[in-house]
């Protein structure tokens, strides 16, 4: 199931190195005795948007340039680290960007993509229903829908893993975050194109289990409701290109609940003094959640984003659990 050549992952490398350098990849010994196994922590926390995210919009745009010329503006659909992503694309090529994300949306991450020069419009009670919006608004202003999975971004992704797997190419399995599964598909697709044996197992919210249902049914199921305060994670309805990849490429998928996700938030800043946003922090949610059978092991852990707002992070490190309504 080979989604690229080693060769292709490399070229989109070579182009995300001219916006930014590689992310770090580190052992935490605090962390490894909390799980009794050798953890890799994958920082893509330490990019220019705060989130691995910025890799897909670099070779998404590259690619929009080459293969749409006359595309004079885009609109896509976000919780926040997407529309970061794409907003500094889209600028950085010349283009407008309109970014729909849900009513209530994170005030930070908001923030950061009007930075970034998108126009952040608010609609609908999630994001699945803001993606709906962004459809209709891309086929009205003749703008380029950017979805939320596409193959040219699941290739930026794939770099991350590519450099993982580079530094520590005898890692047992990687736990990664899925919301629309750009991460988990450019895990496996660098994987599969590395020739490695390494488990690929994702992590969702016990509140957003879509992708989880849809793995253990084989087939794509939605759920009426995503509320978790864990954003990243927060679809209910799988984008059934991803799930295509991750249901035969992944090994399982765990839910971790979030006083779980908070809790793990907590220890990564206590063991490594780095913010992680809760799907950042989920993965070692898991890890920890599976306890006893990943004694002894070498895991790898995607902490994909750091962008939490304050007054969230705040209540997860007083000891809370932030509500979701």
């Amino acid at each position: 199931m080979k989604l690229f050549a080693r060769k292709d992952i490399e070229e989109a490398a070579a182009l995300v190195y001219r916006h930014m350098p590689p992310t770090p990849q580190y052992v935490w010994p605090q962390l490894c005795e909390m799980a009794g196994a050798t953890v890799w922590i994958k920082h893509e926390n330490h990019t220019p948007v705060g989130a691995f995210k910025v890799r897909g919009g670099i070779t998404f745009m590259d690619w929009l340039r080459r293969s749409r010329p006359e595309t004079t503006g885009i609109v896509t659909a976000t919780r926040g680290n997407h529309g970061q992503s794409q907003a500094r694309a889209a600028r950085t090529a010349g283009l407008e960007a309109q970014i729909i994300v849900p009513h209530g949306n994170s005030v930070e991450k908001n923030a950061a993509m009007r930075a970034w020069g998108g126009k952040v419009i608010e609609f609908g009670r999630d994001f699945d229903e803001a993606r709906s919006e962004a459809r209709r608004l891309a086929a009205e202003a003749g703008s380029f829908l950017v979805p939320a999975f596409h193959k040219e971004i699941v290739l930026g992704v794939a770099t991350y893993a590519l450099e993982l797997f580079t530094a520590a190419p005898d890692l047992d399995a990687v736990y990664v975050p899925i919301g629309c599964g750009s991460g988990i598909c450019g895990v496996i697709a660098a994987r599969e194109t590395l020739g490695l044996k390494t488990e690929v197992i994702g992590v969702v919210s016990t509140h957003a289990p879509a992708a989880k249902l849809s793995f253990e049914a084989g087939r794509p199921i939605q759920t009426e409701t995503a509320l978790t305060f864990a954003d990243g994670m927060a679809v209910r309805v799988p984008v059934e290109e991803a799930f295509a990849i991750y249901a035969k490429g992944a090994s399982r998928i765990v839910a971790v609940s979030d006083d779980e996700v908070a809790e793990a938030m907590r220890l990564l800043y206590r063991a490594t003094h780095n913010v992680a946003e809760g799907a950042g922090a989920a993965p070692l949610a898991a890890l920890l959640k599976e306890g006893a059978a990943m004694r002894g092991r070498k895991i790898g852990l995607i902490l994909s984003g750091a962008n939490v707002d304050a007054d969230v992070f705040q209540k997860v490190l007083a000891g809370e659990t932030p509500s979701v309504t």
